[in-house]
């Protein structure tokens, strides 16, 4: 197995900046002000080819009493007990400093093998320091920078002469399901935790944003591995204003985006708020599958109508998570702490479940029997054929004609008879619609042909498109010149009506003829 490696020292020595160093990427939140990691946090590490299980604590205080630095002391003091190594870490600017020297005596009751680690030695200004780092007796420190990683091999040789032999390589067993639990500050997020694994692993407390980091916490739940990840309280985004408060909201969103089930931890006695149903939204978003836990049960009165009406409520509130389990319990005593990880295992089994193309098409026809698509322009949508391309969460895809004209409605119709049909209660369904395409019309245009397209206007198929072809026929034929029929001679017919011409002019009062009409020509008799 890994060497275990607890990092320890006073506040604002630098021993997150290290527990990130050796970690490889940038887990535990850093920043200038001291005392910003409270609870005890593990990482697997790498120094060179050791393998290291790397334990972050807080700031060790000289206290002894209630208040949360106390608290904070003794989950520093668990670390020391569970390691098999204690890295000592000091501030080499700073020098050594009396909670140094106290810290140091605590460290010699443990039969523990300790390196000294003077931080913050870059350039000379750190040279005194790891010379006054001797009078502690704890050998020889070694001067290092964990932001810059100085000093890394040094320290290696220090780890690694302590038993490098002794400790080999564990082999990988089955990965474990990742579960968030999430909600806003002091919901008792801390308190579950502790209650689901038996011991006091994490602070809890009346104070309200006890948790900076998300915290992950390895578990064993029925033969399955589980790992439980303890985020920060999130509250509105206009009431966060302090940097350290927004990584550690970032830090809880990082935790919701890795995770495979997110446990909405809400009070009781206010449950489903703004902030409650924003963070909601944001898991169904993510596609991750989601439990509402609701604490403080036990200060509830008439716990069974109360909770019909959160059910209800949750029903109509959010809808896209419609039939999410809402188990209600209490942490403190434990009450009804049993119905929690059943329904979670059965929200994340319906996350991976995986549906036969041939029941999803039957399903299809059905649920278009009982409602068919709505008639967009007078041309109904058809749909085709359904399959899931994925899961977790589960994704299909439905091929239908016109698809970018079928409505949101039908859609979440389609989800909502999903959810139903195939008990897939609390689980983001997503379901994309898609057309068919012409797969020659690809080629045509790969081989250079020109391809006419129809305008905007003009229509395709149909009636108009019948009347068009007619017109155009038609004017083909009469632009060729084909001869017309003669019309048949008959007798003139007489006139009728108002006279037209020169008699109309001839009928006008006082118009006088030019000349006198001529008698009609008779023929003429022979002398």
């Amino acid at each position: 197995m890994a060497l275990k490696l607890a990092i320890v020292g006073r506040p604002n020595v630098g021993k997150s900046t290290l527990f990130n160093r050796l970690a490889g990427k940038k887990l535990a939140i850093v920043d200038d002000q001291p005392g910003v990691t409270r609870d005890r946090r593990f990482a697997a590490g790498r120094l060179g080819d050791l393998e290291l299980e790397l334990i972050d604590t807080a700031g060790f205080e000289d206290i002894a009493d209630e208040s949360l630095e106390s608290r904070m002391r003794a989950q520093t003091l668990r670390a020391i007990e569970e390691a098999d190594m204690a890295l000592f870490v000091v501030d080499a600017r700073e020098g050594v400093t009396p909670l140094d020297e106290v810290f140091g005596e605590i460290l010699r009751r443990y039969d523990k093998p300790v390196v000294l680690a003077a931080n913050k030695a870059e350039g000379k200004q750190g040279d005194h320091g790891v010379i006054e780092a001797f009078s502690l007796g704890l050998g020889e420190p070694i001067p290092i920078s964990a932001e810059h990683g100085e000093g890394m091999a040094d320290l290696y040789a220090a780890i690694s002469a302590f038993g490098l032999d002794q400790f080999d390589d564990e082999e990988e067993g089955e990965k474990p399901v990742r579960i968030a639990i999430v909600g806003r500050p002091n919901a008792g997020k801390s308190t579950l935790v502790n209650r689901l694994i038996g011991e006091d692993r994490l602070l809890t407390g009346p104070e309200a944003g006890i948790t900076r980091d998300s915290i992950p916490v390895d578990w064993e739940w029925d033969g399955r591995a589980v790992r439980l990840v303890d985020t920060a309280g999130l509250r509105r985004k206009a009431k966060v204003q302090e940097k350290l408060e927004k990584l550690s909201t970032q830090d809880s969103i990082r935790a919701i985006t890795f995770a495979e089930v997110v446990i909405l931890v809400m009070d009781a006695t206010h449950p489903f708020e703004i902030q409650d149903l924003q963070i909601a939204d944001l898991v169904e978003r993510e596609g991750r599958g989601l439990v509402f836990c609701l604490t403080k049960w036990d200060l509830v009165e008439d716990p069974q109508a109360r909770l019909a009406e959160f059910i209800e409520e949750a029903q109509r509130m959010l809808p896209q998570v419609r039939g999410t389990p809402v188990i209600a319990l209490s942490a403190e005593t434990g009450r009804g702490l049993d119905r929690l990880m059943p329904a979670v295992f059965k929200v994340h089994g319906d996350w991976s479940t995986k549906v036969k193309t041939r029941d999803l098409n039957d399903w299809l026809q059905m649920a278009i029997q009982r409602h068919p698509p709505p008639a967009v322009n007078g041309r109904r949508i058809k749909p085709k054929y359904m399959a899931q391309t994925k899961a977790r969460p589960p994704t299909f895809v439905m091929f239908a004609s016109r698809a970018d004209q079928l409505p949101e409605s039908y859609r979440r119709y389609l989800i909502n008879s999903l959810r139903e049909s195939f008990d897939l209660p609390g689980v983001p369904l997503r379901v994309t619609i898609k057309s068919n395409r012409n797969p020659f019309a690809e080629g045509e245009e790969k081989s250079g042909e020109i391809v006419r397209r129809a305008q905007p206007s003009e229509a395709k198929t149909g009636l108009a498109a019948k009347t068009r072809a007619a017109a155009a026929a038609k004017a083909k034929s009469g632009a060729a010149g084909k001869p017309k029929p003669p019309k048949p001679k008959g007798p003139a017919k007489p006139k009728s009506g108002a006279p037209r011409g020169r008699a109309q002019k001839l009928n006008r009062p006082g118009v006088k003829p030019k000349r006198a009409s001529r008698p009609s020509s008779t023929r003429k008799t022979p002398r």
